[in-house]
């Protein structure tokens, strides 16, 4: 028979007595077995909280000179990875208030607390947190895909934009275009097309590194955020992906059918070829048309295509 899978609970709190209390209730537990993880130190505190490692975590609403409050909302809110039980020394409606605001899943205060409380809250706050990471996923996510979605791109290039402003850094913004799309669905129907998507897709999101970002644009259309990327290195990258691509066709489960994918790619760099969000965009679009009206299946840079339509 195998052994249930350890689960860990991470407890932030200066209160030794706290501590040893959550660990005596941590050995009763059901579910378990349950391992308590304890740090006093806030700094500490935070990167465990958001290293995604824990089933759940007690956050003591006062660390010393650090608000539990602050900590929980430096951490992400309702973006951190780990459901948090928000400890309280009284009852206090706006405190409960506060603490639901930057995303704790439930609240107790610490002088009433009891094993059943402790483990109802523990219980209740990771199955709203799954519920919470779900919607998150729906919201960000393309259902076809599961790549994120152009919400979530319109989010992720304002980031990327204000780090590279601050940092100096470059980064790349690559528009790509699934070839004679409209041909397949025509040819072989949707759902064939939707398996090209999802080919495509996969394709981009082994090829790109872990920092960079692929997005479902809208349509056929992909988008790829490249950190601190410069020209060449965009281009050499998206050569990458077109070798990929040649050596892997689609292959269609259930029929004799394998299809052969082609991109056209547009790239845009920043800062060298914009001054605005908006302006990168539609430079990396531009680009794009500039490699569908040279041919297609092939990568066209901002700077290429506008030096080409200068000279007519």
């Amino acid at each position: 028979m195998a052994l249930a899978p350890v689960q860990k609970i991470l407890l932030i709190a200066n209160d030794a007595q706290l501590h040893r209390l959550v660990e005596d209730y941590c050995a009763r537990f059901r579910g378990g077995p349950w391992v308590l993880d304890w740090t006093e130190d806030p700094a500490k505190g935070l990167k465990l909280l958001q290293s995604g490692r824990y089933a759940v975590c007690l956050l003591d609403s006062q660390l010393g000179g650090t608000s539990g409050l602050d900590l929980l909302r430096t951490a992400g809110g309702n973006d951190c990875p780990t459901p948090v039980v928000f400890l309280a020394a009284d009852a206090s409606d706006e405190i409960n208030e506060a603490a639901m605001e930057v995303g704790a899943m439930d609240y107790l205060v610490k002088e009433e607390i009891t094993l059943r409380m402790v483990e109802h809250a523990i219980r209740y706050a990771r199955k709203l947190g799954a519920t919470m990471s779900r919607l998150r996923q729906l919201a960000t996510h393309d259902a076809l895909t599961g790549l994120c979605n152009r919400r979530e791109f319109e989010r992720m290039i304002a980031e990327e934009w204000q780090r590279s402003t601050r940092f100096g850094h470059p980064f790349a913004l690559v528009m790509a275009d699934i070839d004679h799309f409209k041909r397949v669905n025509d040819t072989h129907g949707h759902q064939v097309g939707d398996l090209v998507l999802q080919h495509v897709s996969s394709l981009l999101s082994g090829q790109i590194r872990v920092v960079d970002r692929v997005c479902r644009y809208g349509g056929e259309e992909f988008a790829i955020i490249m950190v601190e990327t410069d020209r060449r290195q965009a281009v050499e990258g998206m050569e990458r992906l077109f070798a990929l691509l040649a050596e892997l066709p689609c292959t269609v489960p259930g029929k004799d059918l394998t299809l052969p994918v082609t991109l056209s790619a547009g790239v845009a760099v920043v800062p060298d070829d914009v001054g605005t969000v908006a302006d990168l965009i539609a430079a990396a679009d531009e680009a794009l048309y500039g490699a569908k009206h040279a041919g297609r299946n092939r990568i066209v840079t901002s700077s290429d295509w506008t030096r080409q339509k200068s000279t007519g």
